[in-house]
């Protein structure tokens, strides 16, 4: 374990240190933090493969205390430098797929274009390959008995590690934060797509047992088909009914218990910032109106601690990239927060 007893957390954050400022390397902190700069099938908005440096920018100019885990920093967290491999085949793939989109958003066949067919293929392969590269980097550090996170990207970059957070842990149900379902098998004709991260995590992992989506508002009829006949394998609370049921006089603190009373002891947090109301991430990829003030979703976060359940792993998504700092501020901030939770239900 890295020794920060001699590190001044209320000091100036010097920028040639890790992230949030601190003097670790990997092999002494006991969270590393993998960055995953990929946007290949956004659909809407771009810019979120860049996020990582961005978030990393950003959290230098953080505040390190924490009331509720004063301590947690001490155990050390590491991010790791962006793969620069990884984000220049993400750029390459992600302007094959914005010609495919084009191309079939326009009603044309596809089996009448060879070159769309081969984009299709190339651009489904690329899925493939970063969910093995996910998987074998994240299954690398859980073997070393790291603390795991993902940083985004898009929200289909934490497949590969859902996926060896079952084969490492076992049985665990995913909290999922997030305007969308992500429960479509295939999106646009791809196969691994932002949108369907759910449908391909409940289809590939045999030890999710559970996924709880929290603030969903805007979902497609087959979606909500797939939850209707999950056998409640997957409970989705909609953001309309939370506001409807805080308007007839029930509390969060009730809503917020009730969710967590639907988590297995093994939680795994999926983080899409688009949960967020849009004023706090303006930028990110496919925004939605309405969503959640931060400290109401800290508040679900905190009651999973006070539960006794364990958080094994988490990831953050769809932070977006913008002339000005505010989505990676709010996003270094929504990533500390996660990072204290996850040491401190490890402790």
């Amino acid at each position: 374990m890295v020794d920060l007893s001699s590190y001044d957390p209320n000091s100036v954050s010097n920028p040639n240190n890790n992230i949030f400022g601190f003097p670790t390397s990997e092999d002494n902190a006991k969270l590393v933090i993998i960055p995953v700069p990929w946007e290949v099938t956004v659909s809407y908005g771009a810019g979120t493969a860049r996020a990582p440096d961005s978030i990393l920018k950003a959290s230098y100019q953080i505040d390190l205390f924490d009331p509720e885990m004063p301590e947690a920093w001490k155990q050390g967290f590491y991010m790791r430098y962006v793969d620069k491999k990884i984000l220049m085949k993400s750029d390459y793939l992600r302007k094959e797929a914005e010609l495919y989109i084009d191309y079939i958003s326009k009603g044309e066949e596809l089996s009448a274009n060879q070159f769309m067919c081969k984009t299709l293929k190339e651009v489904n392969e690329g899925g493939v390959f970063l969910k093995d590269w996910v998987f074998e980097q994240t299954k690398a550090l859980l073997e070393k008995d790291k603390l795991v996170a993902i940083l985004g990207g898009d929200h289909s970059t934490p497949l590969g590690y859902m996926k060896a957070i079952g084969e490492k842990h076992g049985e665990f149900g995913i909290l999922q934060i997030d305007a969308h379902c992500d429960l479509r098998d295939t999106y646009e004709g791809f196969h691994h797509s932002h949108a369907g991260i759910m449908f391909n995590a409940l289809k590939e992992i045999p030890q999710l047992i559970r996924l709880v989506q929290v603030g969903i508002r805007d979902y497609s009829e087959v979606e909500w088909d797939y939850i209707r006949n999950s056998n409640y394998k997957v409970i989705t609370y909609f953001d309309k009914d939370i506001n409807q049921r805080q308007f007839e006089g029930e509390t969060w603190k009730s809503l917020a218990e009730e969710i967590v009373s639907k988590l297995p002891q093994q939680v795994y947090i999926s983080f899409d910032i688009d949960g967020l109301d849009r004023k706090l991430c303006p930028h990110t990829g496919t925004p939605v109106p309405g969503g959640f003030e931060l400290e109401e979703v800290f508040f679900i976060f905190k009651k999973v601690l006070e539960s006794g359940r364990k958080i094994i792993g988490f990831d953050l998504s769809e932070v977006g990239v913008s002339e000005t700092d505010w989505n990676a501020n709010v996003g270094a901030r929504v990533l500390y927060k996660l990072c204290n939770l996850l040491v401190t239900s490890n402790s």
